[in-house]
């Protein structure tokens, strides 16, 4: 007779994220919570670092009734200054944050314990490792202190679940002083691959004969390097959320990972079908098409395909290089017979919205010519040594009048307020026609993702774990008809990715109509695939991993 799974009392979630909104594991967290706290209602908490003390934070809703006498506990007894309430997110979670400055006075003493018990390489820290891991302890210690007051015994099935290298000091804490709670590592990208990567080396054909202490050696990333690989070997459970990361973690880590978290996510910001949906994605046709032309001194219509690309600006890793260079080879194929407009929605060192085009938008004359450098959108500190910039140059792509080819870098953080557009960027997503997330390094890929629930068709590569799993879906190579094309690449394949993103663009360009919303449709199709209501059965394994080999570490098994 099989087992019947264990799943937790308590759950406990720390991360630099919580309640400060930061990347992808800011939407990793936030979409999943509204699934947990019905789980598990209040007994399901975010730790997160307090940085805003006693400013409002727009993030969090303190609630000083909620946990009262422990929190005055926790602050008399433990020296932990906290603030508990509500993360501002669907579901409305429990959160609670810790203020981790008065731990600095123990630094030495922690990461001389760190080394100790775990031989964990602290000398050779720099940048952000001290204030990680003095949130990371911190965060530990709110877990010792709750545990504590409230009387929790080995009989209460109690999880930590810590996310990327900054928590894992917590995690080996958690360990040591509450060795009844049982522990999970999630790492969301290696920090020695995401290092490789970024410094222009090899990843993938040579993971396998990459040694990753040497190589944190070489780049200077051992102390990152030495807490994430001895947190990833001694927590109860070990995760990571693809199986192409998996592979790093095996080979970087030395550590296999005991169940892979795909990334979910909620659709919730998705307009509703029908009405809602079409007016704003024809409202947001309508400003990308106002604003090309306006920079540009052009007529689009809205016959023109929309592209873009968006994600945080690492040129290589992110593939905007590939999606640059792939435009200019369509701009220079005859067989494009309608206009393509691309947007390049990357945060960059913007400076301001440019006020010409500001004034442009603001009239109702019609301009009969460009905008001086009629390519980006807002003023750059460092305009002259732009990577973006610079390749468009090297490459002639000046978005001349008879390119049918135009594209526009958009360098800033669309909140609704940049001053040109002046909308979020999923209010602008939704008016794409095709996206292109080209990535090198990608552990998982939430803008493909979100895509897709826009109906938005879109090309990643197998070098993403959306990718692999969208192949996944079809036991094949996925292609822009199934709403998701795969593209294979490796590190020496740039210019038949290039290749393989124009012929996609000109194979969606010729659909008709009919094809285009079927398209679409199965775009749709994919993105309810990775909902959470899916995907959450992953973690629900490692709650059973991590609880049932708590159990056996402590002797209760």
């Amino acid at each position: 007779m099989p087992r019947k799974s264990l799943f937790p009392d308590y759950i406990f979630e720390s991360s630099w994220e919580v309640c400060n909104k930061v990347g992808g594991i800011y939407t990793v967290l936030s979409t999943r919570a509204k699934t947990l706290q019905g789980k598990k209602e209040d007994k399901f908490f975010f730790i997160g670092p307090d940085f805003w003390n006693e400013k409002k934070n727009p993030l969090f809703k303190e609630n000083k009734t909620l946990h009262a006498k422990w929190r005055k506990h926790a602050k008399d007894v433990d020296g932990l200054s906290l603030r508990i309430g509500r993360w501002n997110i669907p579901g409305e979670p429990s959160a609670i944050l810790v203020d981790f400055n008065p731990f600095f006075e123990q630094k030495n003493e922690i990461y001389g314990w760190a080394w100790e018990n775990y031989k964990v390489d602290s000398l050779h820290a720099y940048g952000d490792y001290d204030e990680a891991s003095m949130f990371s302890y911190a965060a530990g210690k709110v877990v010792e202190s709750f545990y504590n007051f409230y009387g929790l015994t080995k009989n209460d099935n109690v999880v930590y679940q810590a996310h990327e290298w900054m928590t894992g000091l917590g995690a080996l804490y958690v360990k040591s002083n509450v060795p009844s709670v049982a522990t999970i590592f999630t790492t969301h990208a290696t920090s020695i691959g995401r290092s490789i990567a970024g410094n222009n080396k090899p990843l993938y054909d040579y993971l396998h004969a990459y040694n990753g202490d040497q190589m944190a050696l070489e780049l200077n990333m051992e102390a990152k390097h030495s807490i994430e690989k001895r947190t990833a070997e001694n927590v109860d459970c070990f995760t990571t959320v693809s199986d192409i990361t998996g592979r790093e973690c095996e080979e970087l880590l030395d550590r296999p990972a005991d169940v892979i978290l795909v990334n979910g996510f909620e659709n919730d910001f998705v307009p509703a079908k029908g009405e809602p949906f079409n007016e704003a994605r024809k409202t947001a046709r309508a400003k990308m098409l106002n604003v090309a032309n306006k920079l540009m001194g052009t007529d689009l219509d809205d016959s023109t395909i929309i592209v873009s690309t968006g994600g945080r600006y690492e040129y290589k890793n992110k593939g905007i290089d590939l999606f640059v260079d792939s435009l200019n080879r369509l701009r220079h194929d005859e067989r494009l017979e309608r206009n393509v407009l691309a947007f390049i929605m990357v945060p960059a060192w913007m400076k301001e919205a440019r006020a010409d085009l500001k004034k442009r938008l603001s009239s109702k004359k019609v301009e009969t010519g460009p905008c001086d450098n009629p390519r980006i959108t807002h003023e750059l500190y460092n305009q002259d040594e732009d990577r973006v910039l610079n390749q468009m140059n090297w490459l002639g792509m000046h978005n001349a009048k008879d390119d049918k080819v135009k594209v526009i870098f958009v360098p800033c953080y669309l909140d609704g307020k940049d001053g040109i557009f002046n909308m979020h960027y999923y209010d602008l997503l939704i008016g794409n026609d095709l996206c292109v997330y080209p990535s090198y390094y990608e552990p998982w890929g939430y803008t493909p993702t979100e895509s897709v629930a826009f109906h938005v068709p879109c090309i990643t590569t197998d070098l993403a774990g959306f990718g692999l799993w969208a192949n996944s879906l079809k036991g094949r190579e996925s292609v822009i008809a199934d709403g998701v094309r795969t593209i294979h690449r490796s590190d020496y394949n740039f210019d038949e990715v290039a290749d393989n993103i124009r012929e996609t663009i000109i194979e969606f360009a010729n659909m008709d109509n009919k094809t285009v919303m079927q398209t679409r449709k199965n775009a749709a199709s994919v993105a309810e695939k990775a909902l959470w209501k899916h995907f959450i059965k992953y973690y629900y394994e490692a709650y059973d991993v991590a609880l049932n080999n708590a159990r056996k570490r402590i002797g209760d098994i």
